[in-house]
């Protein structure tokens, strides 16, 4: 069957939906930048819900910071396989010679995430950014890895650090089939483009489960006052993890009777894991990244988690500015001062809260490997809203 699929899959690199499928009652269906019904539902603005006093950049995605690029990749077949990737690449040159500085912050460590212990020491990132399944991180090393290897000028090449962030989407997809290939995982790296950014239950987030409801991916961004340098701050998630649902501050998790330890102490239904990946053109040095990765982790309380036992929380954030780029003969700049990160730690707990709602609000009920899971009721939430005095569209 394997061999089957194979000889009859080809594919087509492209910016718009696309799917082939085997001649099979088993038939795969790869998607990227998909829509569909996630476009019939509203993101967390939309309906009046707006974490925070920043403005958002014009698109309220990470891709308002300029140069960087999001691409999705999605595999469904039948009910058992639903999984994918989501490629971030902070601008669209050579990564390897281009190298952008970076942070991470590491929440509760009980995932995995390739390349961090180099971030960690070098303070800087060579490839793109691959969010996958637990159990195709391999796969999303290898595929950054041969593209990094084949991007011109890179001939001779002969370490790389490929950097793969996961969550564990097993209840949704057959996750020990490992299905997805490197070339597969190539293609969110290939299609990856500025400009509105997919949400929902795409890419990465296909098979992943947010508070007990529907989760996925999803973005948002926040732009500094011109008096405050002007600098925009993206924030893309892969929410796979739970708690007690909040929505800009309102215990919608208890109002709707579905949350962690509602009938037994540590059920460990709150378990998963959530990533943020944070973009900004101010110049920050990577310890100024890392501080600003940290902050992050204030949006995943907010939104109603305790970071249990089983949840890998993890932060990974870069800064695209020309002034602190390293490689070659560069000289980077040492970035702003530590007194003028306030205001961006500020962004980043807005852009990061809301980018979680957006995922939530995005994500479309999917049925899967062990079950189904629903969509959260939007409708619902908005009752709850204006019960708590919050203005709704």
């Amino acid at each position: 069957m394997r061999a089957l699929f194979s000889s009859l899959l080809v594919f087509a690199f492209a910016l718009s939906a696309y799917s082939v499928a085997a001649q099979s009652s088993s038939s795969v269906s790869i998607r990227v930048e998909a829509r569909g019904d996630a476009d019939d539902r509203p993101r967390a603005r939309e309906v009046g819900i707006a974490p925070g006093i920043l403005a958002p950049g014009p698109l309220n995605a990470i891709t308002d910071v300029s140069g960087v690029r999001v691409g999705h990749v999605t595999m469904v077949r039948g009910d058992s396989v639903n999984t994918g990737a989501t490629a971030i690449l902070p601008h669209g040159g050579n990564l390897y010679k281009d190298r952008v500085p970076a942070g991470f912050f590491q929440g509760n460590g009980y995932g995995k995430f390739a390349g961090t212990t180099q971030i960690i020491e070098l303070g800087e990132i060579e490839t793109p950014i691959i969010l996958t399944n637990t159990l195709s991180v391999a796969q999303g090393m290898e595929a950054a890895i041969d593209w990094t290897l084949d991007q011109q000028g890179n001939e001779q090449v002969r370490s790389v650090n490929a950097v793969v962030g996961e969550t564990n989407d097993g209840y949704l997809n057959d996750i020990r089939g490992r299905h997805l290939r490197a070339s597969t995982i190539r293609m969110a790296i290939e299609t990856a483009r500025s400009g509105p950014v997919e949400e929902g239950s795409i890419g990465a987030g296909r098979g992943t489960i947010s508070f007990g409801w529907k989760g996925g991916i999803g973005t948002s961004s926040r732009r500094l006052p011109d008096a405050l340098g002007g600098y925009t701050l993206g924030a893309l998630v892969q929410t796979n993890y739970g708690g007690i649902l909040r929505v800009d501050g309102v215990p919608v998790g208890e109002e709707l009777d579905q949350y962690f330890m509602r009938n037994v102490i540590d059920q460990g239904d709150a378990d998963g894991s959530v990533i943020v990946v944070l973009a900004t053109d101010a110049p920050l040095s990577d310890r100024n990244l890392d501080r600003l990765a940290a902050r992050a982790m204030l949006a995943i309380g907010r939104s109603g988690s305790p970071a249990t036992n089983g949840s890998g929380d993890y932060v990974i954030a870069f800064s695209t500015s020309e002034d602190v780029r390293r490689g070659g003969e560069r000289t980077p700049s040492t970035g702003l001062a530590n007194s003028r990160l306030s205001p961006l730690f500020q962004a980043t707990v807005e852009a990061t809260e809301e980018a979680i709602l957006n995922a939530l609000f995005k994500a479309t009920s999917v049925t899967g490997h062990r079950g189904q899971v629903e969509a959260i009721d939007v409708d619902a939430v908005k009752d709850i809203m204006r019960r708590y005095g919050h203005d709704m569209k």
